[in-house]
């Protein structure tokens, strides 16, 4: 079967037309079956339970779940799991595959993670209390809500160690630049890190996709197989990366990258300028509040046909000017796959507000953002092509925003209660060594490792 982006099978889609519960989790086996080596194998029944044990703790049973609201506004609410926000997904089964590698070989690891917000407590719950893994999270003091930060700071067991930075999340990303470029460091101490650069990330978002297309096309009976357009709110451009490898395989999708009012990706988009603005502006979605989308490296690779030198040549000029005018042909093909838009503090509570007023559902900022873009089409009467709209947390996470929209919060218990817990957080001032300060938490943390291992021995 013919679409517009590739050769399609119907028949591979067949296992896939089931109830809506076990969609999300089929098409994940799917991606994940396929075995790299010998060495790296994980045989159908474990993989099964490994996923299944990623997901028990979520609290739909759909794992995924499709709000299907007014006016062909339809939301895939990725939020349901621990920390409700959709990097539980993929880092829930993240942790799973890195424990079972881990258990078998008998290694530790020591996971570096920097947040912009939800990252590092998805990154946290995942493998909190793992004797097999150390985790380190540095979170941007002030930048991120209440709600995250205490969704860090209250995880108080042996292996989870938080640094509070003063400073933003791209400024916290220097020391561990710094810390990973080291390849001897990174090797003696086997460090790794949980954010969309871990390509396990983006494989497992890419199910997100598949799942929106199958809930939202009208059908699989025609021919070509109709589109959908999905509309991707992110900071990082790891979702988005993951939907375009999704497109690319054959998945007839149209995609919309929504961002707030950093915009580096729209401007991408729109003038081929990947170019830093002069400062990360605080938003009412601050979860994408990223000036530095590295995913879009990702992205910038496969448009030019896996073309590894034109893509470090553009990297290496973004690292060195933080300035770069894509080449004519790569920006051409940028526009031909994706959409962009970029929307405002004011339009994130609008949007928040109307969505209430329209269907008594509540939005977080990020899932505004991209639901604008939706509203913006329907208001100027766009021809109807199904669409999905990605919402990325529960507005539970953002009471502050949901204020300024002029709603009123819903906060789960479990939520409030974290008020009440006990909170661990090492300070980065502003004037401190914060690469020096990594490498003594990691080289610490490996002695302890070493310790632990050679008692267990005896």
């Amino acid at each position: 079967m013919e679409s517009k982006k590739g050769t399609i099978k119907k028949k591979n889609f067949g296992p896939l037309r089931t109830r809506s519960g076990k969609l999300y989790l089929q098409r994940l086996r799917g991606n994940l079956r396929k075995r790299p080596g010998p060495s790296l194998a994980i045989h159908p029944t474990t993989l099964t339970d490994l996923i299944d044990r990623a997901f028990s703790r979520f609290r739909h049973r759909e794992v995924v779940h499709l709000s299907r609201l007014r006016n062909g506004l339809n939301v895939l609410e990725l939020w349901h799991g621990v920390t409700y926000a959709f990097k539980d997904l993929s880092l829930s089964c993240t942790a799973q595959f890195l424990q079972y590698f881990l258990e078998k070989r008998e290694k530790h690891v020591t996971v570096v993670v920097g947040t912009s917000g939800d990252t590092g407590s998805a990154a946290i719950e995942s493998v909190q209390g793992t004797k097999n893994v150390d985790i380190i999270v540095l979170l941007p003091k002030g930048h991120c809500t209440k709600i995250q930060e205490l969704q860090m700071t209250t995880v108080l067991k042996e292996n989870v160690h938080v640094f509070g930075v003063e400073g933003n999340s791209d400024e916290l990303d220097e020391p561990i630049k710094t810390v990973f470029a080291d390849v001897a460091f990174v090797k003696k101490h086997n460090l790794m890190s949980l954010n969309s650069i871990n390509w396990s990330r983006v494989l497992v978002q890419m199910a997100h996709h598949f799942f929106a297309y199958f809930q939202c096309t009208p059908s699989l009976d025609t021919h070509p197989l109709p589109l959908v357009e999905v509309v991707v709110p992110t900071g990082a451009a790891g979702n988005l990366a993951a939907g375009y490898i999704a497109q690319k395989i054959g998945l007839p999708i149209r995609l919309v990258v929504a961002v707030n009012r950093n915009d580096i990706i729209h401007r991408t988009v729109q003038q081929g300028d990947f170019s830093l603005s002069e400062a990360v502006k605080s938003t009412l979605a601050s979860a994408m509040d990223i000036q530095v989308p590295y995913n879009m490296e990702r992205v910038f690779w496969l448009l030019s046909g896996c073309d590894s030198q034109v893509t470090r040549a553009l990297m290496e000029q973004f690292e060195r000017t933080q300035s770069v005018n894509l080449p004519k042909e790569l920006h051409s093909k940028l526009s031909e796959v994706v959409t962009s838009e970029s929307v405002s503090d004011e339009a994130i509570t609008q949007t928040m507000g109307r969505c209430w007023d329209e269907n008594q559902y509540l939005l977080c900022p990020h899932s505004a953002v991209a639901v604008n873009y939706h509203y913006q089409q329907m208001d100027r009467q766009q021809p109807s092509t199904p669409r999905c709209c990605l919402a990325p947390a529960s507005a539970a996470k953002f009471p502050e925003a949901v204020l300024a929209a002029g709603l009123t919060p819903e906060t789960p218990a479990e939520i409030v209660a974290l008020e009440h817990k006990e909170t661990r957080c090492t300070p980065m001032r502003r004037g401190d060594n914060w690469t020096l300060m990594l490498q003594d938490t990691i080289e610490d943390l490996s002695r302890r490792w070493r310790g632990h291992a050679l008692n267990a021995s005896q």
